[in-house]
């Protein structure tokens, strides 16, 4: 594939503010953003890109190590830089280091967001869920019914979310809410959870949310799982003393 931009395209202008690191990685943005690189298209040399950005090659390469942290390039040994495929799962994988690393109050903002996304991902679940969507959630509840194990519990309440947000039938939301509910940031809350014997609430929680999934009543499925996320989220306050 060829190594330069475009023909009859003009380098993307700086902006005015930041970093040289940062400007350097709004302006591949940039070309992505406007279609001059698209998915999985290889980038040019970093030399060439530097030369046609303007832009110092040392900056030029910090920029291509951001932005392959994030999930925007990939590096291919022997081959070179290239887009990544721009998949939502992708760009949103750092968002996890969040949830895993959040404590005090940043813990309780997170179950905000969650309880919002989670409540509308349920709900659009319940009116476009397939029938073996339905049976994968319905095969994790019954697995988590079946064992007092924390850690089977933690594994199956894992699947059975991200079953659902996958039945919702938006990517984005998926992947958001992926990050939000990582094992980390979940075996944290079943450990407290755990000390307090809510396992019972929790199981009759997830029945609720199940049962207005088969009734495929959407704003049940709703209320199922915003009161589902939302004790979780009142018992970490009073944990919290807020």
């Amino acid at each position: 594939m060829d190594e330069t931009l475009p023909s009859g395209t003009d380098p993307v202008a700086a902006p005015p503010k930041g970093t040289v690191t940062q400007r350097a990685i709004d302006s591949i943005k940039a070309l992505i953003g406007e279609g001059r690189l698209e998915p999985g298209q290889r980038l040019p040399t970093e030399r060439d890109l530097a030369a046609q950005l303007g832009i110092s090659r040392s900056s030029m390469r910090e920029a291509i190590r951001a932005l392959t942290v994030l999930g925007v390039l990939e590096a291919r040994h022997g081959s070179g830089i290239y887009v990544t495929q721009l998949e939502a799962g992708d760009l949103l994988e750092t968002f996890g280091v969040v949830a895993d690393l959040s404590r005090g109050p940043g813990l309780v903002e997170l179950l905000e967001v969650r309880r919002i996304l989670e409540s509308t991902a349920t709900a659009l679940a319940a009116a476009r869920i397939t029938p073996d969507q339905l049976a994968e959630v319905e095969k994790h509840l019954t697995a988590m019914n079946a064992t007092d194990d924390p850690e089977e519990i933690l594994a199956h309440d894992l699947a059975f979310h991200r079953e659902i947000a996958a039945a919702a039938g938006n990517d984005t939301m998926a992947a958001i809410l992926e990050g939000l509910s990582s094992r980390t940031f979940r075996a944290r809350v079943w450990r407290g959870y755990q000390e307090e014997g809510a396992f019972a609430r929790t199981r009759r929680e997830h029945a609720a949310i199940h049962r207005a999934l088969v009734a495929r009543d959407p704003e049940a499925a709703r209320a199922a799982a915003a009161s589902h996320v939302g004790e979780v989220e009142e018992w970490l306050r009073m944990q919290l003393g807020s």
